[in-house]
C-alpha cells in the first residue's frame, strides 16, 4: 500500500488551514500532519514530523514565510509549496530564490491544490499560471541591468541543442531531473550537466523561474 503524502499547513488564518486541510482530505493518498499558524511553529514542525510537503503562506506574524522557506529547504527534506494571496514579483522571486518548489495563488481550485501538492511530493515544481507573468518580468528586468553572459533579456532560450530543448520541455512539464533521464534514455549526471547550461544560458537562478521562461519561449 502507498505511503499518503504527509502535509504540513502555514497559514495564520485557522479557518484558511481548516478550509485547505478539508480539501486535502478529501484527495486520495493526502494527510495533513499539522498545522502551524506562524513561520518559526512551521520550521519546528518540519524538523519533529518531517512531512513530505510544507503549504507555506507568505505573510504571518513574527517570522514570514519567506524565511520559513529558506529554514525548511536548507535543514530538512520537506518540500515546500507556496500558497498565499500575494502576487507581488518581489515576493515570488523571493520565495523562488528561498527555494520554493512551487507557488500557487489561494484563489486556485481545489482539484489544481490536490495536483500541485501531489507534483511538488514528487519533486516537481508548480508555478500559478497567475504569477508566471511576474517571474518572467522581474528575470527580464534584471537581466537589463546585468544581463548573463552571453545571454539576451529573452532569456537567451533560443540557441539551445536539440538535447537541450528536449530537457527544456520535460522541465517546463514539471518533470524532476530523474524523470526526465528515464524520458530520454540517459542518465540522471547528464541531465544534471544540460539542466546547468539552461541556467547559464538562461541566467535563471530557480528552476521554476527556468520553467517559466522555458513555457513562455516554447
Amino acid at each position: 500500500m502507498t505511503e499518503p503524502i504527509r502535509v504540513l499547513i502555514a497559514d495564520d488564518h485557522e479557518a484558511v488551514r481548516s478550509g485547505v486541510a478539508a480539501i486535502l482530505q478529501a484527495g486520495d493518498g493526502i494527510e495533513v500532519v499539522a498545522e502551524a499558524e506562524n513561520g518559526l511553529d512551521a520550521v519546528a514542525a518540519c524538523h519533529r514530523l518531517a512531512p513530505d510537503v510544507a503549504l507555506v503562506d507568505l505573510r504571518m506574524p513574527g517570522t514570514d514565510g519567506v524565511w520559513a522557506t529558506e529554514r525548511i529547504t536548507a535543514e530538512t527534506s520537506t518540500r515546500v509549496l507556496v500558497l498565499t494571496t500575494y502576487d507581488s514579483g518581489d515576493l515570488i522571486a523571493s520565495a523562488l530564490a528561498a527555494g520554493a518548489h512551487g507557488y500557487l495563488l489561494k484563489n486556485t481550485s481545489g482539484s489544481d491544490l490536490i495536483d500541485a501538492v501531489r507534483h511538488v511530493s514528487e519533486d516537481r515544481h508548480v508555478l500559478d499560471p497567475a504569477v508566471a507573468g511576474s517571474v518572467i518580468a522581474g528575470f527580464t528586468a534584471a537581466r537589463r541591468t546585468s544581463p548573463a553572459p552571453g545571454g539576451d533579456a529573452s532569456g537567451g532560450l533560443a540557441d539551445l541543442t536539440p538535447r537541450e530543448r528536449q530537457v527544456l520541455e520535460l522541465l517546463v512539464a514539471g518533470l524532476s531531473n530523474q524523470q526526465i533521464g528515464r524520458e530520454l534514455h540517459i542518465g540522471v549526471t547528464t541531465v544534471k550537466t544540460h539542466v546547468g547550461s539552461l541556467y547559464t544560458k538562461s541566467g535563471a537562478t530557480s528552476r521554476v523561474q527556468l520553467a517559466a521562461l522555458g513555457a513562455a519561449a516554447t
